[in-house]
């Protein structure tokens, strides 16, 4: 599979498994990887900040490459590096491209402020890991604070040849979509590909934006895979009819906090994952809050026949 300024479709962002006692589950984290191959995503983007990235030492995001890898069997692989120093982002990263991965995800330093200070990270962290590493941007100001304009976006990509693709997650961003994409035509921004994310909720009209595909997490990703696969087929309505029978969910799954919680908790009833904990620290799911997604499941399985077979909880 392609992966560079051409990547295209769905890139889920892949929770790491973990035990109840909060040791990595490594059967879990195969059959994950391996279910994202059979359903048809492009790629897989690994030890994102939903990837409780933060809380694994090096050892373990090294494995955890290489399990995705071996998993996978040839779908590209994007890691998520950032880290608050240079150092530790160029061992995960060069360690990343031996290990097979296709690039890295990069977000900036939630201390960064100015354009020129955004642009000017992004400088230093493609020398510090390479300029021979294609990178994506990460652009999530509700997580880092900051704030990348499509001037300050343009600026990073035109600068740096090895920017590969920009992982759009501002809110609203619709227009900085169309923005993007209407420098790409008038030729004052090189070609790069352009995944949405924030968990899928504005995928049906990013894709008609331009988007060239999703990058993000959800409990049904196949849902993201047919969303795309329908926009770009020109069938404008069934891609939001299926986008609305799961967009409920998909709300529900976007709290702050509890999000990753209610995702594993999906995943888990699905049979994808054996345990839907978190290592500490973690949010955990109320009985209140798994029967209101219990009911949404029963809700989604009358039009969606994947929510309709699962676990019992």
């Amino acid at each position: 599979m392609p992966f560079g300024i051409d990547a295209e479709g769905v890139y889920p962002i892949a929770p790491t498994p973990f035990l109840p006692d909060g040791a990595i589950d490594w059967d879990s984290a195969k059959r994950l990887f391996g279910w994202y191959r059979e359903i048809g995503s492009t790629g897989v983007t690994i030890l994102g900040a939903l990837g409780e990235a933060p809380k694994l030492d090096h050892a373990e995001s090294v494995k955890v490459i290489e399990t995705c890898v071996a998993a996978v069997e040839g779908l590209p692989v994007v890691v998520g590096v950032s880290a608050p120093g240079f150092a530790a982002m160029r061992a995960l990263a060069r360690t990343a491209m031996e290990r097979g991965a296709a690039g890295v995800m990069i977000a900036p330093l939630n201390t960064l402020r100015t354009d020129d200070q955004i642009v000017g990270y992004y400088a230093q962290a493609v020398e510090a890991i390479g300029r021979d590493v294609p990178f994506v941007i990460q652009d999530y100001p509700l997580l880092t604070s900051v704030v990348m304009t499509p001037g300050v976006i343009r600026r990073i990509v035109m600068d740096n040849p090895s920017c590969v693709m920009l992982k759009h997650e501002d809110w609203p961003g619709l227009e900085k979509i169309t923005t993007l994409r209407g420098w790409l035509r008038d030729g004052s921004l090189r070609k790069i590909s352009i995944l949405t994310a924030n968990g899928g909720l504005f995928l049906d009209f990013e894709m008609e934006r331009g988007a060239d595909g999703s990058n993000t997490g959800y409990a049904f990703p196949e849902m993201l895979i047919d969303v795309v696969r329908l926009a770009k087929a020109g069938r404008r309505d069934e891609a939001h009819d299926l986008f609305d029978a799961h967009l409920p969910l998909l709300r529900y799954e976007q709290q702050m906090g509890v999000g990753l919680a209610v995702r594993k908790y999906v995943l888990m009833r699905r049979g994808v994952l054996a345990h839907d904990a978190q290592r500490k620290p973690g949010a955990a799911m109320s009985a209140t809050a798994r029967a209101e997604v219990d009911y949404l499941l029963v809700r989604l399985a009358r039009f969606d026949k994947r929510a309709a077979a699962l676990k019992t909880a």
